[in-house]
């Protein structure tokens, strides 16, 4: 590999977030903090590893074996999960077709990085909550204090909505409307954007809170103390401490590994066995296509006994053999 070439992966970096990602492909802020994160995990490594700063590190640096070495490195020093490695290697990949079409020159490199496979992992069922368990979530924030309202009316949304994390803090109150239905606007995955109806308890909930401690409609629906947009490990923390709360009651609840998306998951499947048909759980919860969402036809048991029931058993009692073929018959007479 050239001299120029060893010397442009600063500018080919610089080039495929400015270019490929937010130019080309207007790649949503989340994927571009998604990427952003996963290139300053490799610096770090390869800093570490190679000794090699960051402006010092070439092109040629990043060979196949030495990624694979830093994906190793993020399942086994950084546990991180089989997913989040993928996601790291998705980052990689896409930086390196980039390069091969810029750095024609780098081919059997970017060969090379390319075959890379995606590590296959095993599938969990989806789990969720039980509506009483989440009922008691919803209701264990104390009443009395600010950030209990708050966290009450937030927790409240995110089941109304069934929202990822992401869109949850995106929301703005100008996304709110209480007229001809109360719905709210969501930013989702992609740019993908979708309105979702509030249930009456949750508009009610809502038009208090904007009441007590009304705000410009471009401020963000769900601030911390200091008025800026909550954090993912905010409204994480948030829902943890409620639950912990809510464990009081229901002690199984202090077992369970409780976040934002098992309570998306629970909307789900609770909508799902109140018959709720799947397209449009589909459309509620932002899913690209309904085949994403049939996934939680595998995870309530319960409907499947209950499809059990409804079925009847096949007669397995044995009958007494008569043949009626002639060659059977004749067999039969051996």
């Amino acid at each position: 590999m050239n001299v120029a070439t060893r010397s442009s992966f600063g500018i080919l970096l610089q080039q495929f977030f400015l270019e490929r990602l937010i130019q080309q492909r207007h790649a949503s802020t989340r994927t571009i903090e998604s990427y952003r994160d996963s290139f300053r995990r490799l610096l770090t490594f390869a800093e570490r590893r190679l000794r090699k700063r960051p402006t010092a590190l070439a092109l040629e640096d990043l060979t196949a074996p030495f990624l694979l070495e830093f994906l190793e490195h993020l399942e086994k020093e950084r546990h991180n999960s089989i997913r989040s490695r993928n996601a790291r290697l998705a980052a990689i990949h896409s930086f390196m077709h980039y390069v091969a079409l810029k750095e024609p020159g780098a081919l059997a490199l970017t060969q090379s990085v390319l075959a890379i496979p995606m590590k296959r992992f095993e599938r969990r069922l989806i789990g969720f909550l039980s509506r009483e368990h989440l009922q008691a979530i919803l209701e264990a924030p104390d009443p009395t204090t600010w950030s209990g309202q708050r966290d009450r009316v937030m927790l409240a949304t995110l089941y109304n909505t069934g929202a990822r994390i992401s869109e949850l803090i995106g929301m703005r109150i100008a996304d709110l409307s209480f007229e001809a239905g109360p719905a709210i606007h969501i930013r989702g995955k992609g740019r993908k954007e979708r309105q979702v109806p509030l249930w009456p308890q949750t508009a009610r909930q809502l038009k208090g809170w904007l009441r007590q401690y009304p705000r410009a409609p471009e401020e963000p629906l769900f601030v911390n103390r200091s008025g800026n947009a909550l954090t993912r490990i905010g409204v994480t923390e948030r829902l943890k401490l409620a639950a912990h709360a809510a464990a009081d009651q229901y002690p199984q609840l202090a077992k369970r590994a409780i976040g934002p998306h098992l309570v998306r998951h629970s909307l789900a499947m609770h909508m799902l066995q109140s018959g709720v048909d799947i397209t449009v759980i589909a459309l509620w919860l932002g899913h690209e296509s309904p085949v994403t969402t049939h996934m939680y036809l595998e995870a309530d048991l319960q409907m499947k006994q209950r499809t059990l029931k409804a079925l009847h058993a096949p007669n397995n009692t044995p009958a007494r053999y008569r043949p009626t073929d002639r060659l059977l018959q004749f067999l039969q007479s051996l």
